[in-house]
């Protein structure tokens, strides 16, 4: 009798919920409220991806993936806001990876999905440069609420069990593992 990995379990279960019922509008839109606010606040300490962002003030991007979308724009400030989605985005990112697992086990091996690009592709290589150059810095704020030394001692920690986490990936053979990137 063959046994079933755990993983292909969980992948099992991961693909179920991705094509089961949606959650209400509500809860999507409070997401992506959110979302945005962090993108922000991100995007506030880095003065260089702000400058970026006003020469593009009024541009329009629309990320897919599967049935879940998130449209925003740039606006004077340097920041997104959230944009209808009843208006045509400059530029469509639709990322192709179906399988959230897979999406996950790369994201934390630090590898970006693939992605097609339809639209403007001047506005495509600033959004790229903003993906590769812009970082949180949950360090930082951390120390603001807890004071340097133990938001050190916790990003410290943080890294080894990400790296550890990576080690750990990347030694077993994952359901889909074919199709990752190495």
């Amino acid at each position: 009798m063959a046994t079933q990995s755990p993983f292909s379990l969980v992948a099992g279960l991961v693909e179920q919920l991705g094509s089961g019922p949606q959650p209400p509008a509500w809860v999507v839109d409070e997401f992506q409220r959110r979302l945005v606010l962090f993108l922000n606040h991100v995007l506030m300490q880095e003065p260089e991806a702000q400058a970026r962002l006003t020469r593009l003030k009024g541009r329009g991007v629309r990320m897919q993936w599967r049935r879940f979308s998130l449209q925003f724009c740039a606006t004077p400030a340097g920041l997104l806001e959230l944009e209808g989605a009843i208006v045509e985005p400059d530029l469509l990112l639709t990322v192709i990876e179906e399988s959230p697992f897979a999406l996950v086990q790369a994201a934390l091996l630090g590898d970006k999905p693939a992605v097609r690009v339809e639209g403007d592709v001047q506005l495509a290589a600033e959004v790229n440069w903003l993906v590769e150059h812009v970082r949180w810095d949950a360090e930082e704020d951390l120390s603001r609420l807890i004071g340097d030394a133990p938001a050190h001692a916790m990003g410290r920690a943080a890294r080894g069990a990400a790296q550890a986490l990576q080690q750990f990936i990347r030694a077993r053979p994952w359901p889909g593992a074919d199709k990752a990137p190495a």
